[in-house]
């Protein structure tokens, strides 16, 4: 997976983890579901997210590309 792939999945499951503790628990959860928006908002103008920093920091591919060389890389090292 890709940067892109894991920041939809990351967006994704905080706001709906957010919505049920939301509902649940205590409404200024939706809060947090407010700040995800905003950022992915933003992230639509700037090409950028905190999100995004720390997943490259992981070694996350930002692409296709890398993620085809790091598993030709992989196979390689294991033949």
């Amino acid at each position: 997976m890709t940067v892109n792939q894991y920041l939809r999945l990351l967006a994704g499951a905080i706001v709906l983890v957010s919505l049920a503790l939301g509902y649940w628990v205590h409404q200024g959860w939706f809060l947090l579901t407010a700040f995800v928006g905003l950022n992915l908002f933003q992230s639509a103008f700037t090409n950028w997210c905190p999100a995004m920093t720390i997943l490259k920091k992981l070694g996350v591919p930002m692409c296709g590309h890398e993620l085809k060389q790091k598993r030709e890389q992989a196979a390689r090292a294991g033949a």
